[in-house]
């Protein structure tokens, strides 16, 4: 149940309205930003909603079956608004938001609160991007329990991994700039593949600050698994961390850590649950 104060229930209901939809947007780093389909910008709760040409929504679906509400939200890249530099630099990430409704005309009479959720996945053309916004139901969607997988289920450096990660962090510096995805470093000789799956940690530069996942290395050729926001100098510092694969292989001989290898790779997998008594037979008989 929604909660409506009395005057905006009787102004729905009055026939003649005057209403906007705002969004409020909250990212992980506290920034808050607001915007609204009015064509003037509207104060609401000290936030100022900007009224943007070009920020639609799609029509809010609701389902009463648990599963996974969804609405897209449409716009333009603007200074003044949503940059393309931040989404790709993961500023937006699991973002809140909330969608709600106003008396333009008389903002005291409160908020009608139509859908609050969390920024899913974001996709780009141009100037212009398509979010994805998911509805509270999206954390019941979320794995609890223990899963049994051939690779590893800790992340290199938690509390169940328990490496020491500063043992395995590098500092660098760019020597070499192809575009904002793949860069060079003379400084790094490890072996092919040793910072794959690994992750860099930008400490000056335009991405200062910013975190990107390695998806390969080779002869000091770093190639990111999405480009950086904002451009790679030759000069940007950066720390950079060994990858794991996950695999126990990786886990004793990269990091001599197979006493908390959170995997299990001699399980036997579906094609054992398979197996028929003839097909063990001829497999003896080979």
């Amino acid at each position: 149940m929604r909660n409506i104060s009395n005057e905006l229930e009787n102004h729905f209901a009055s026939g003649c309205t005057s209403l906007a939809t705002c969004w409020k947007l909250t990212r992980k780093d506290n920034v808050v930003m607001g915007f609204t389909d009015h064509d003037q910008n509207i104060v609401f709760d000290n936030i100022i909603h900007t009224a943007i040409s070009g920020f639609n929504p799609t029509a809010i679906e609701n389902k009463a079956d648990m599963s996974v509400d969804n609405l897209e939200l449409e716009g333009q890249f603007l200074e003044i608004g949503i940059k393309e530099a931040d989404l790709l630099s993961g500023l937006y990430d699991s973002a809140e938001i909330e969608v709600f409704i106003v008396n333009y005309a008389d903002l005291s009479m409160g908020k009608l609160t139509a859908k609050r959720g969390i920024l899913g996945e974001v996709t780009m053309s141009g100037k212009y991007f398509q979010a994805e916004m998911r509805g509270l139901t999206q954390y019941l969607s979320q794995t609890i329990g223990k899963l049994y997988t051939p690779s590893c289920s800790a992340k290199l450096g938690d509390a169940h991994c328990q490496v020491d990660v500063s043992a395995f962090t590098t500092a660098n510096t760019v020597t070499e700039v192809v575009d904002r995805q793949i860069f060079k470093a003379s400084t790094l000789i490890q072996d092919a593949g040793y910072f794959t799956a690994g992750e860099v940690i930008w400490t000056s530069g335009n991405n200062q600050n910013r975190r990107m996942e390695v998806k390969d290395f080779a002869l000091e050729q770093i190639t990111l698994v999405l480009p950086m926001g904002s451009d790679i100098a030759v000069g940007d510092s950066f720390d950079i961390i060994a990858g794991c694969d996950k695999t126990a292989s990786i886990c004793s001989e990269r990091f001599n850590n197979i006493i908390n290898f959170r995997g299990f790779p001699d399980i036997p997998g579906t094609d054992k649950l398979l197996t028929t008594a003839g097909t063990m037979v001829r497999a003896s008989r080979n």
